[in-house]
C-alpha cells in the first residue's frame, strides 16, 4: 500500500524527455511507483488535475546560510517549488572562524547573508553543518567550503600572498570541510580577501578537490571589462589543478560590455571542447544584488569595514575614491561609470534613521542631499558602518535570455539574506518566473527544458543524490503547479511577495506544501557530499 498518489499528472520526469500523463506514487519517502496507479490503494490520493508533477526545484546558488538558521520552515523557497538549496557561495559563509577572526568575518558576510539572531557557537565547517542538520529545515540545504572565510580565518583581510604556512593552513581547513561533506570550494574574486588572491595560490587550495571529487565554483573577478579575463582566468585554475568548473551567475555587466556574454559562453564551450567539465548559473533578471562596498576601488577593502571606514573619513583618500570612480580602470571593474548612480538601488541599511532610503537610487539620494554621488555613497556607508545592500541594474535583456537558453547553464536565484527594506525579487519569485516568462511567454525554454535546468540539472552538477528526477527509487522531493498559471509575483517596488501557481511540494514525501499553504512540516536534511576518495 502507498502512502501518497498524485493522480491525474502531467509528469515531467526531469530529464528532458516529453512529458507524460500518470500518477506517481510516494512510500516511505520515496518515489515508489510512475505510471497508470488506479488500482492502487494508497493512505491518501490527491487528484493534481492535470497540472505539473516535477521534481523539486534546487537552488543552486543562493545565500541563505543564516536565514535557514533563523526561519527553518524557508516558507520564501518552499512556495517556490524549491526543495534544496546550496549556499557557502561566492567565497561568503559563515564558517570556519579563525582565533580573534569573528568580527571580521561577520563583517564580511554581514551585507549578504545577513546576522542570525543565534549565537555563532559554531568553528569549523563541520559544526556548521551539524547545527544546520539540527535545526531540521523544511528543506534540504548542502554547503561549499568558502574561500573567503578561509582566507579570513587564516590571514584576515591582508593583501598579500599567502606564505607556504598559511596556505597549508588553509588546504587543512578546505579539507577538513570536505571530510565533513562539503561539496567543494566557492571563491568569490570580486570581494576581498578574494580579490587579493593569485590564480596561482588559487590553483594550490583547488589541489585538495580532486581526491573528493570536489567542484570548484567562482564568482569571477570581473563581470564588466573584465569578464573574459576573468573566466579565461578561472578556466586556467580549472586545467591546472585538475577540478571540474562552475561558473556563478554569468552575466556582461556594464551597457559597454553587452553582447560580449556570448564570448564568454564560446571561452566555456572551447574548454568543453578540450575535455574540461565547466558549466555556468544565471538568475532570471536584469539586476544584480550585492554590498554597496563592492562598487568602490579595491584598495578601499584592504583590512575590512574598519579600515574602510577609516578610508572614507580621510578627505585627501575620499579624493582619491571620487577620482577614480568617475574614470574607466583597466585593472577593475568601474561599474557605475557606464551605468550610472540612477542604476544603483538601496535595498537595505541597518539602522531605521535611513530606512526612508530604501528602495530609491543613489543619484535621487545625493541630489536630495545636494552632494556629489560619491560622496553621498561614501556618508552612507559611514553612517550605516558599511552595512548596505544593494540592488544593481547592470544587465542585457537579451544577454539573460542568451545564458537562460543555453544547455550547459542552470538556473539559480542568487538570493540575499534581506530582514528588512526592499530585497531584490528574486528572494521570492526566481523559479516561478522561469516557467512564466522564459517557458509560456517568450519561449526560449520548453517546459521540459526548464525542468531539467531546476531539478536534474543542479543535482547532478552538485552531486546532491537520489533526487531531481521522478524515478522509482529516488526522494520523493516533488513539486506540483499549474503551467498556464505559475507566476512570480514579486516586483522591485513590492518584492516580498509569494507567487502564484505552484499547489504542492513534497520533501522526502511528505507534504510541505498543500493547497499553496506551508504545514509546517520539516523534513529536510543536510546533503552531505559521497565523496569517493582516494587516500
Amino acid at each position: 500500500m502507498l502512502d501518497i498518489i498524485l493522480a491525474n499528472g502531467r509528469i515531467v520526469d526531469g530529464s528532458g524527455n516529453p512529458w507524460q500523463a500518470g500518477d506517481v506514487g510516494i512510500k516511505d519517502g520515496q518515489i515508489a511507483a510512475v505510471g497508470q496507479l488506479a488500482g492502487e490503494e494508497a493512505g491518501r490520493v490527491i487528484d493534481v488535475n492535470r497540472q505539473v508533477i516535477a521534481p523539486g526545484f534546487i537552488d543552486g546558488h543562493c545565500h541563505s546560510d543564516l536565514m535557514i538558521l533563523d526561519y527553518p520552515l524557508s516558507e520564501i523557497k518552499v512556495r517556490q517549488g524549491v526543495t534544496a538549496e546550496v549556499v557557502g557561495n561566492c567565497g561568503l559563509a559563515p564558517a570556519p572562524i579563525g582565533p580573534g577572526r569573528l568580527e571580521q568575518l561577520q563583517s564580511y558576510v554581514q551585507p549578504v547573508l545577513g546576522m542570525s539572531s543565534r549565537e555563532w557557537s559554531w568553528k569549523s565547517v563541520r559544526d556548521y553543518m551539524e547545527i544546520i542538520a539540527a535545526s531540521r529545515p523544511s528543506e534540504h540545504i548542502a554547503t561549499y567550503v568558502a574561500h573567503g572565510a578561509l582566507r579570513i580565518a587564516v590571514m584576515g583581510f591582508e593583501n598579500r600572498p599567502a606564505t607556504p604556512a598559511e596556505l597549508q593552513q588553509m588546504k587543512q581547513l578546505l579539507e577538513e570541510g570536505m571530510e565533513a561533506g562539503a561539496i567543494g570550494l566557492s571563491i568569490g574574486l570580486l570581494y576581498a580577501p578574494g580579490s587579493y588572491t593569485a590564480k596561482e595560490e588559487i590553483a594550490e587550495l583547488c589541489s585538495v578537490l580532486p581526491k573528493y571529487g570536489g567542484l570548484f565554483s567562482t564568482h569571477i573577478r570581473g563581470e564588466g571589462n573584465n569578464l573574459l579575463p576573468s573566466v579565461r582566468e578561472v578556466i586556467w585554475i580549472a586545467e591546472k589543478a585538475g577540478v571540474s568548473l562552475h561558473i556563478s551567475h554569468l552575466k556582461a555587466a556594464g551597457r559597454r560590455n553587452w553582447g560580449t556574454v556570448l564570448d564568454a559562453l564560446e571561452l566555456i564551450e572551447d574548454a568543453r571542447a578540450r575535455g574540461m567539465d565547466v558549466t555556468c548559473d544565471v538568475y532570471p533578471y536584469n539586476a544584480g544584488s550585492t554590498s554597496l562596498t563592492t562598487v568602490l576601488p579595491p584598495w578601499t577593502l584592504e583590512g575590512g569595514i574598519d579600515r574602510l571606514l577609516a578610508i572614507v573619513r580621510d578627505p585627501s583618500l575620499r579624493a582619491r575614491i571620487r577620482e577614480e570612480l568617475g574614470r574607466e580602470q583597466t585593472d577593475w571593474d568601474n561599474l557605475v561609470c557606464s551605468t550610472g548612480w540612477q542604476s544603483v538601488f538601496i535595498s537595505s541599511v541597518h539602522s531605521e534613521t535611513n530606512r526612508g532610503l530604501e528602495g530609491k537610487h543613489i543619484a535621487e539620494i545625493s541630489e536630495t542631499r545636494s552632494q556629489h554621488p560619491v560622496d553621498c555613497v561614501l556618508d552612507l556607508l559611514l553612517e550605516e558602518q558599511g552595512r548596505i545592500s544593494i540592488v544593481y541594474f547592470h544587465m542585457s535583456d537579451e544577454d539573460v535570455r542568451q545564458v537562460v537558453g543555453y544547455d550547459k547553464s542552470l538556473i539559480a536565484s542568487d538570493s540575499l539574506t534581506c530582514e528588512t527594506g526592499k530585497p531584490h525579487p528574486r528572494l521570492y519569485g526566481t523559479f516561478p518566473r522561469v516557467f512564466a516568462k522564459y517557458v509560456r511567454e517568450e519561449k526560449t525554454l520548453t517546459l521540459e527544458q526548464a525542468v531539467r535546468k531546476v531539478a536534474s540539472f543542479p543535482v547532478q552538477r552538485f552531486k546532491l543524490g537520489k533526487r531531481g528526477l521522478i524515478v522509482p527509487g529516488y526522494l520523493a522531493d516533488l513539486v506540483v503547479f499549474d503551467p498556464d498559471t505559475i507566476q512570480d509575483a514579486a516586483t522591485y517596488e513590492d518584492p516580498r511577495r509569494h507567487p502564484e501557481g505552484i499547489s504542492h511540494v513534497f520533501v522526502n514525501g511528505s507534504p510541505t506544501l498543500l493547497n499553496g499553504g506551508h504545514t509546517h512540516a520539516r523534513e529536510g536534511d543536510l546533503i552531505r557530499a559521497q565523496h569517493r576518495c582516494s587516500h
